[in-house]
């Protein structure tokens, strides 16, 4: 408890620290007239929680806070309790940028082209995830797949992609037609094909081998992953390209 309760104060400290900016920087959470323009949105606004809920369907897990900009998951347990958060729409293809950072320690991850269906009972179960981790101070940090950015239990990223705990990451996630990407820092942490027998065969080596829909549909939510343990978000922007993730590349 007492480690918990520095670790959230720490996080929280971090957040308030302003950033030193050049004049030119944008504000968080905003769009510019150029990103406008090329079909960019918030899927967070800064200042509250529109255009989103908890994975039942229900209202936001009070364990997700705004604070200053940013959107914060302040639980403490270690454990996955079903508290994600995930948008009100589906999306199939559309690119998707976002600010991290998490607590020493912290685990995470955005979640996407994810379904609730009877069968299933997390969202892990049926959605693709780009990890959000502290690599040198999470125990997942010791499997490769795992690490910050990896499209999780699928790809490995190249050593080194992410930063220290409490400090902001920057993650970029691109889902087209029959090929997912992404990428942390700048840095490409994932390239595969999707909805094809190279995918069947990448998911039958993994983890989710056992979990009949994972990684099946051609559209579904976005979620923030309620771990139970702290991490914070902004600048989360989004750009539709297609109905469906499923398809012949283009």
């Amino acid at each position: 408890m007492r480690k918990s309760s520095t670790t959230f104060l720490c996080l929280m400290a971090l957040s308030t620290v302003p950033a030193i900016a050049s004049a030119r920087q944008a504000e968080p959470n905003t769009v510019t007239a150029r990103e406008r323009a090329a079909g960019w949105r918030l899927l967070f606004n800064g200042r509250d929680l529109d255009g989103w809920r908890s994975f039942d369907g229900g209202a936001p897990s009070p364990s997700w806070t705004v604070r200053d900009g940013t959107l914060e998951l302040t639980a403490t347990s270690g454990r996955m309790s079903g508290g994600d958060l995930v948008t009100t729409d589906n999306y199939g293809a559309f690119e998707l940028t976002l600010d991290w950072k998490v607590a020493r320690g912290g685990n995470s991850g955005v979640l996407y082209l994810a379904r609730n269906v009877s069968q299933t009972r997390q969202v892990y179960e049926t959605g693709l995830e780009m990890q959000i981790l502290d690599d040198a101070g999470h125990p997942d940090g010791k499997i490769p797949s795992h690490h910050a950015g990896a499209l999780y239990d699928l790809t490995v990223p190249p050593q080194g992609v992410s930063r220290p705990a409490g400090s902001w990451n920057h993650a970029r996630l691109l889902v087209e037609r029959g090929r997912i990407r992404q990428w942390l820092n700048g840095k490409p942490t994932a390239d595969v094909s999707y909805g094809d027998d190279a995918w069947r065969t990448r998911v039958a080596a993994s983890k989710f081998a056992k979990m009949p829909f994972f990684g099946t549909f051609p559209s579904g939510v976005i979620a923030l992953q309620d771990h139970g343990e702290l991490v914070a978000l902004r600048n989360i922007k989004l750009r539709v390209i297609g109905a469906s993730a499923v398809g012949k590349p283009k």
